[in-house]
């Protein structure tokens, strides 16, 4: 049967719409509770790149303000759990790396927001905020729109509340980000769409006013462990369980996943004690028991691993700081031994100090974290990153910045990138898993 010369043409179109449509990688790949995890400076993102000639530069860049990050997480303190009135606080965040892609509201509203593992509470910018992006969440709009007041058990449980000493009033916060930026929010209550999945009265911060450029654009999503979290507040929904799967920084066209729940988790994943630090109950802390260097066991005496509670001293998984840091002497005693199997001479790139030929980069070793009962050998790209012009491959690690307690170890999300990271909640355990993220 022929077609007129005007229906071929729109059939064709239709066609390649829908082709493209299906294949569009920006596309949320949602499955019941799936939702994608997005580079922030990808396609997929809406967020401006820094202007940079390579993803390499924008990943040095997003490195340096890894060791502001390390040192807030480094002097997280417990959190008061009664209203009790204090002063107005302030807390140092630093990410900003990943985001999802979530709906707040009813009618949903569109927000892409970071997503944090070491932070609890979630936040976005106010439809008349001062100093605020552009894309902002309207209350007003809401029809589910719900306020606390300093009564609420929730505004305790936000760093920086500020309430009086008397009377009834709405629950206000401030929060210093990112060292030169700060925000002010008020504590309300709403529908959070997750993919297919709806929270009725999720507890988050709208955001009044902003100072500075470094404020997630729109918001934050604390995945953390505390009792204001995204887990914490979805209760049954998720039985503590979530996991991503982050995609490579350079894969600019793609996207990873965060499953919510443990339906579609991996089933023969290796698993580890998660540990749990009254002093920094957000914190995802595990038991670091060593690491190798190709087939070399480092020498690191035990006592710069262990877990301590009271000084915070440990492991960490995060998905906030770009590039793994260990203490000091753990670093370094890491980088040593893999320099004595590559050749060098060895430069610095960045936060990277151990760089070298790439064409030697056959000789690199394999850098193996071992954890209680689990090993996880890294994937050559998540161990090096390659100079823009690929002259130079760089062992992308780096010792934590001297501070005022500097005894965290953190492995970082260009660490734990195109690995499924599972994390368990109730049953104290994390997973690890290969997958291909992108």
């Amino acid at each position: 049967m022929d077609f007129p010369p005007c229906a071929t043409a729109f059939f064709l179109f239709a066609l390649l719409f829908s082709t493209a449509k299906a294949i569009d990688p920006c596309a949320t790949q949602s499955d019941g509770s799936d939702l994608s995890v997005i580079p922030i400076y990808s396609k997929c993102s809406p967020f401006v790149p820094p202007n940079q000639d390579s993803w390499v530069n924008t990943v040095i860049t997003m490195a340096s303000k890894d060791p502001e990050r390390l040192k807030y997480l480094s002097t997280l303190a417990p959190q008061k759990t009664t209203a009790v009135p204090i002063a107005p606080g302030q807390q140092v965040l630093h990410t900003g790396n990943y985001v999802v892609r979530v709906k707040l509201g009813t009618p949903g509203q569109q927000m892409f927001m970071v997503l944090d593992t070491s932070n609890d509470a979630a936040w976005v910018p106010c439809s008349g905020c001062t100093g605020c992006s552009s894309t902002t969440f309207s209350p007003n709009a809401s029809t589910t729109l719900g306020s606390l007041d300093c009564s609420g058990a929730q505004c305790s449980q936000v760093r920086g509340f500020s309430c009086p000493a008397t009377g009834s009033s709405t629950c206000l916060f401030n929060q210093t980000y990112g060292g030169d930026s700060s925000f002010s929010a008020t504590l309300v209550q709403d529908a959070i769409t997750l993919a297919a999945d709806v929270i009725p009265g999720f507890t988050f911060g709208c955001i009044n006013a902003v100072s500075g450029g470094s404020i997630p654009p729109q918001g934050l999503l604390g995945l953390g462990r505390g009792p204001i979290s995204l887990l914490s507040q979805a209760g049954p929904i998720y039985s503590g369980v979530f996991s991503y799967c982050l995609p490579s920084f350079k894969n600019y066209y793609f996207s990873g996943s965060l499953k919510l729940g443990p339906t579609g988790q991996p089933k023969s994943i290796r698993t580890t004690p998660l540990l749990r630090n009254p002093h920094r109950p957000s914190l995802y802390y595990v038991n670091l028991t060593g690491v190798s260097v190709g087939r070399i066991r480092v020498p690191i005496p035990p006592e710069q691993l262990i877990f301590d509670p009271n000084t915070g001293a440990g492991t960490i998984i995060d998905s906030g700081t770009v590039i793994t840091r260990f203490i000091q002497p753990v670093y370094l005693a890491i980088r040593d031994e893999f320099r004595k199997q590559v050749n060098g001479p060895f430069s610095s790139l960045g936060a990277f100090d151990t760089c070298f030929a790439a064409t030697n980069e056959a000789e690199a070793p394999a850098i193996t974290l071992h954890f209680s009962g689990l090993s996880l050998v890294l994937p050559m790209e998540n161990s090096l990153i390659h100079s823009s012009s690929g002259s130079l491959a760089c062992l992308s690690m780096a010792a934590a910045p001297n501070n005022v307690n500097s005894v965290l170890n953190v492995i970082a999300n260009l660490q734990q990138q195109n690995l499924r990271i599972m994390f368990d909640t109730i049953n104290s355990r994390l997973g690890i898993a290969r997958e291909l993220c992108n």
